[in-house]
């Protein structure tokens, strides 16, 4: 089989033209079917435009097995093939290049060339008064507050009826969505059915003070046990002292005590007789006694004297000295004795002591014994008690009894502080378990601490008493309500939670790594066994990074219950939202709503909700906007019954004026010339994008002047907000997906031989979001194109590969504030936005801009692709594709592909020159 065909003075064959074909990836069969040759009518190639040879010129034939020539079927028009595949270029040597002119590839077809504007009634859904049954919601049934939440509900509780410990729950949620109230609000209805947990209380250890003695008490029973306690310790004193000064016990202690001296007295009377023998005498000095010679003589015998003693002989001086010597040994044997008599002497006082305090304290703890006989560990702190209060009494402690003066947690000044009892948790007020919400979940508010007080000399010391509990203590039993971001904000506070969920005790000790908070000697209460539930209130963000991040979080927190943030906007909704918004004012304490504040009410939420079809469940945002028209509707009539329409406008146009300064100086140096932006007139390669601020919870759009310039090049899409680090990850995706959106649409079959950029003007923040992209895509095709964009119309919306308009967020905010912008100027009935049709479900407009489109001054535009957006900036048809995948000519697809055509020649042309091959090498 052969075939040719002559091109630029080059022949061209059969298998060439295949080649092509195949080499353009394009179908063959598809490619035949498309360009069906003329059987009257030559297919050979002339340079100059493909004008087919005469008849009986060289044709293309093949030949087949059996001989006989036969025409082929499938032979293309000259011209048609040129336009496909082949453009002679100057100087390339007899080669041609593969480049494609009209040929576009598979693309969603436009809607229409020139999408319609939408009507006044499609830019906001309206909620008419008249559908609802009641006048003020001050005869409506309140709703519970659950509204839209039955998911999270029933998360709730199941999370609360599962009896297993580590299936606490997390609630996850926007924020002002209710999350808290509601929450709060099941637990509480849940509780109030649970029982009662014990009383917990601390008593000293006497075994072992520095670890003091848990206690737990039905329900009630700790502080009347605290009471009977302090009560004690109030008696034990005059008990004591009244025991000891008895007269029986006293002339007892005197008897042992005159005992104990005439013992003494004996002993040293008998030895005083027994010298006598050898002449000595033993007498009491002021230093003590000592033995002296005495007088020799009948009667009573005297000492000597010393000038006596002086005159004896030498010898019998020595004599007596000798024998005084050995008397002074007898009697310090003596005295040695005397400590053991005293000590038997002290035994027998004690002994005396222990006999007379016995029935007091007994007495004293006899009631009480009685009272508490069920509970085995108070009986056995009574027994210490009285066994210290024995040993505190005969010890000799009792004068010393100003020293172990301390304070009861009532501030009174009492004996005997070990003997106290400190309360740490108190339920004989609790209906139910408890329901513990803490605000501040620090590592010590979470698990309790130990306080000191100033001790003797200035020192700090602690005791029992100076227990105090934590959150974990008191929801024992019950249930634990913490703020996640809260919680994860405080040092050691999550490591102490997940400690004691997985330990289940409740340690009072200093966090990990600590020795001390203060690094001084202290307390370590006995572990209080935990039996609870922690509810942990957060956002998804926070919930799903535990999850990932932290094994033992999702061994822990195990049920998820996920708020959420709006709900469809039904008729049976719209009832239900007037009941919820019925509970927030009489919550807030205010003025009912009329029925038409009600549907304004209902339009908000919609707004809110950023969608007509939603209402938001954002309750806090609800309630601040009920909060200011009950403020407006008190100015208007002090004496006014129910909050009107007005009133919620007022309140709306309020809140609107004073976060306003910053938008209207935005708009001002628009309207000054300092930003450019331009709302009449045409340029091409000039686009007004729209974008979206949001300043302490409120939002505002204004546009923003997007550019392009397009030159030969590589195929490059410069990002000047990327490349000045001024563009964010988001917005940098929406510029390569469109890059690869030019590439994918126009340069299939041949290089993409240009280079781009792209910048928002005058911007000198971070930019943020893909968005713009469609803006950035209209303005750089309009620089390849040379088609003016009306510069009337602002554009909003993302497009992805294939050329499609995607929904964006904050689309009621940006038309609006274009809005502004052209109405300070002047509205002349051509000004508009362009948005994606996804978002026109999101439409909630003011009513002046709904007024403005109704009066025919401004226009909203939906549009699917990109054509359609380009169609409505230019006022040009997109093209449409014909069945041969042809455009239509000046048509912008047309426009774009001979546009990129001819920067592809040029481009391969100056790369074919002689020059710049010996420039490569």
């Amino acid at each position: 089989m052969r075939a040719e065909g002559k091109l630029g003075g080059a022949r061209l064959g059969r298998a060439d033209v295949h080649a092509a074909i195949d080499e353009r990836g394009i179908d063959a069969d598809d490619f035949h079917g498309k360009f069906p040759c003329q059987r009257q009518r030559a297919c050979g190639f002339a340079a100059g435009g493909g004008a087919g040879q005469k008849e009986g010129g060289r044709a293309f034939r093949h030949r087949e097995k059996g001989g006989g020539e036969k025409r082929h079927p499938t032979f293309v028009r000259p011209r048609r093939l040129w336009r496909l595949l082949a453009i002679p270029t100057p100087g390339y040597r007899g080669r041609f290049h593969l480049l494609c002119l009209s040929i576009m590839t598979p693309m969603p077809k436009p809607h229409s060339d020139f999408p319609a504007a939408l009507k006044p009634e499609s830019l906001r859904a309206t909620c008419r008064p008249e559908q609802f049954g009641f006048e003020t919601t001050e005869t409506l049934e309140a709703h519970p507050g659950d509204l839209g939440q039955e998911r999270a509900m029933e998360a709730l509780r199941f999370g609360l009826a599962i009896g297993h410990a580590d299936y606490n729950v997390f609630v996850l949620g926007e924020e002002g969505c209710g999350k808290h109230a509601t929450t709060l609000r099941l637990l509480r209805d849940h509780a109030a059915s649970r029982p009662v947990p014990p009383d917990l209380c601390y008593v000293h250890n006497f075994d072992e003070p520095l670890h003091p003695e848990l206690l737990t008490m039905p329900a009630g029973r700790g502080a009347a046990f605290r009471a009977d306690m302090l009560a004690f310790s109030r008696e034990l004193k005059p008990a004591i002292e009244a025991a000891l000064n008895s007269e029986p016990h006293s002339e007892r202690i005197e008897a042992l005590q005159d005992a104990h001296k005439a013992r003494e007295e004996a002993a040293l009377r008998e030895m005083g007789e027994r010298c006598g023998a050898d002449g000595l005498m033993l007498i009491r000095t002021a230093e003590g006694f000592v033995f002296v010679p005495a007088k020799a003589g009948e009667g009573s015998p005297e000492p000597l004297g010393p000038e006596a003693y002086e005159a004896l002989p030498e010898e019998e001086r020595g004599r007596v000295e000798a024998l005084i010597d050995g008397w002074n040994e007898r009697l310090a044997a003596l005295f040695e004795e005397f400590p053991d008599w005293r000590s038997a002497l002290r035994e027998s006082l004690q002994k005396a002591a222990h006999e007379a305090l016995v029935p007091a304290l007994a007495h004293l703890l006899r009631k009480l014994r009685v009272r508490y006989a069920e509970h085995a560990e108070v009986l056995a702190f009574f027994s210490a008690v009285e066994k210290d209060a024995l040993d505190v009494a005969v010890s000799g402690i009792r004068a010393d009894n100003e020293e172990a003066v301390g304070e009861s947690e009532e501030g009174i000044h009492t004996a005997f502080p070990r003997y106290q009892v400190k309360l740490l948790i108190d339920h004989s007020r609790t209906a139910g378990a408890p329901v513990v919400f803490e605000d501040n979940p620090g590592y010590s508010n979470l698990t309790g601490r130990i306080e000191r007080a100033a001790g003797h000399q200035g020192a700090q010391v602690s005791h029992f008493g100076l227990i105090r509990s934590g959150a974990l203590h008191r929801a024992n039993g019950g249930y634990l309500v913490v703020d996640a971001e809260r919680l994860f904000a405080q040092p050691h506070a999550w490591e102490g939670l997940k400690r004691t969920l997985l330990s289940r005790e409740i340690r009072i000790e200093p966090p990990d790594g600590s020795q001390d908070w203060s690094g001084a000697l202290t307390l370590e209460p006995q572990p209080v066994p935990c039996a609870l539930k922690v509810v942990m209130i957060g956002h998804r963000e926070t919930y799903y990074s535990l999850m990932e991040n932290d094994p033992a979080f999702a061994g822990l927190f195990r049920v998820a219950a996920d708020f959420s943030d709006d709900l469809p906007r039904t008729s049976a909704n719209e009832a239900a939202y007037a009941r919820l918004l019925a509970m927030l004012v009489k919550d807030a304490g205010l003025l009912p709503l009329h029925r038409a504040a009600v549907a304004r009410m209902v339009e908000e939420g919609s707004r809110i909700a950023e969608d007509a079809g939603r209402l938001t469940l954002q309750t806090r945002k609800l309630s601040g906007i009920m909060r200011e028209a009950d403020y407006c509707a008190r100015e208007r009539a002090p004496s006014a019954a129910c909050v009107e329409r007005g009133d919620i406008e007022s309140a709306l146009a309020a809140r609107a004026r004073r976060m306003g300064l910053y938008p209207e100086k935005v708009r001002e140096s628009m309207l000054d010339g300092e930003t450019l932006i331009a709302t009449s007139g045409e340029r091409a390669g000039q686009v007004n994008a729209l974008v979206v601020i949001e300043l302490a919870g409120e939002r505002f759009g204004h546009p923003v002047r997007v550019s392009a310039t397009v030159r030969l090049g590589d195929g490059d899409v410069v990002d000047i907000e990327r490349e000045s680090n001024l563009g964010g990850e988001i917005h940098s995706k929406g510029v390569m997906i469109l890059s690869a959106f030019l590439a994918a649409r126009y340069a299939r079959h041949q290089p993409l031989s240009l280079s781009a950029s792209l910048v928002f003007e005058q911007s000198y923040a971070t930019v943020e979001g893909d968005s713009a992209s469609l803006a950035e895509l209209c303005a750089l095709l309009s620089a390849l194109t040379r088609l003016p964009i009306g510069q009337r119309l602002a554009v909003t919306g993302s497009v992805n590969q294939f050329g499609e308009v995607q929904v964006i967020g904050g689309v009621n905010e940006k038309i609006e504030g274009f809005f502004d912008l052209c109405a300070a100027r002047g509205l002349d009935g051509q000004h508009g936005v362009v948005i994606p049709a996804a978002s026109m479900r999101h439409l909630m407009l003011r009513e002046d801009v709904v007024e403005a489109a109704r009066a025919g001054r401004f226009h909203i535009f939906p549009v699917r692709t990109v054509d359609e957006a380009m169609s409505v900036l230019t006022g040009v048809p997109a093209g449409v594709p014909d069945e041969r995948g042809l455009m239509a000519k000046g048509s912008v697809n047309d426009r774009a592909a001979r546009a990129l055509n001819e920067m592809a020649l040029a481009r391969h042309g100056h790369m074919d020159a002689p020059g710049a091959a010996r420039r490569g090498r």
